[in-house]
């Protein structure tokens, strides 16, 4: 059942028909109203959050690494949410840009290796004193990123070692897709599929039968994230 109206939250997409998926669902059962931005459609972001309750960056088919004008602007706009110290996710695209916002490196893998499909993930010391975290979850990335100076590392993969971080009290950055809905995984699985020959990714058929095998508790997990991010009380 949908909760009382709490705000908005600045959802940040980068295709026309991107979709913010689980993450959207749970934030508007819990009360939110979703302000969805395009910055590559030339969607502007607002100059404060001071009418948001925070923000989630949403990934996408672009690197952090490219040159285009909206990605540079993105990217230096993200010092708005930590300058206000708002609640802030970034997910795949949008954690590598904080990354990069924040001093640290995006790259590919040094042997070329990609993570698309289903990988184990491993929780840290302080990642597991947060919550309970997936044994598997679903990548779809050719890139990684360093751990920024100051950050926290949450969760760790074999391939790409930094998978979850934190920054300050309310900046978090992810590398693996949670939201997809099974409608998404399956559009993703049929758009990428010239990516599964790479190496290290899994074949499409694999991406959806891991669907059924590990998706509950990976949608368990979001729904403790996104209210550990959004419904803690700010501290005094």
């Amino acid at each position: 059942m949908t909760q009382p109206y709490k705000g908005q939250i600045l959802v940040v997409l980068h295709q026309e028909h991107s979709s913010p998926g689980r993450v959207g669902q749970l934030l508007v059962q819990h009360g939110y109203h979703l302000d969805i931005r395009r910055p590559p459609l030339g969607d502007a972001l607002p100059d404060t959050l001071e009418e948001h309750r925070g923000a989630v960056v949403f990934g996408g088919p672009m690197s952090a690494n490219d040159r285009e004008e909206y990605v540079r602007r993105e990217t230096d706009w993200l010092a708005v949410p930590l300058r206000e110290d708002k609640p802030f996710l970034g997910i795949c695209l949008g954690a590598q840009m904080l990354v990069n916002h924040l001093g640290g490196k995006v790259e590919g893998h040094g042997e070329g290796l990609v993570e698309i499909g289903w990988y184990p993930l491993q929780a840290t010391e302080e990642g597991h004193a947060l919550m309970e975290w997936p044994d598997m979850v679903y990548q779809f990335h050719r890139e990684g990123f360093s751990l920024p100076s100051g950050a926290t590392l949450l969760a760790s993969a074999e391939t790409y070692p930094n998978q979850a971080f934190r920054y300050g009290r309310n900046a978090w950055g992810i590398q693996f897709h949670a939201e997809l809905t099974r409608v998404m995984m399956q559009r993703w699985v049929v758009r990428g599929a010239q990516r599964f020959v790479l190496p290290g990714a899994q074949p499409g058929r694999d991406h959806l039968n891991g669907r059924m095998l590990w998706d509950m508790k990976l949608k368990r997990w979001l729904e403790h994230f996104l209210e550990l991010i959004f419904e803690a009380k700010p501290a005094k």
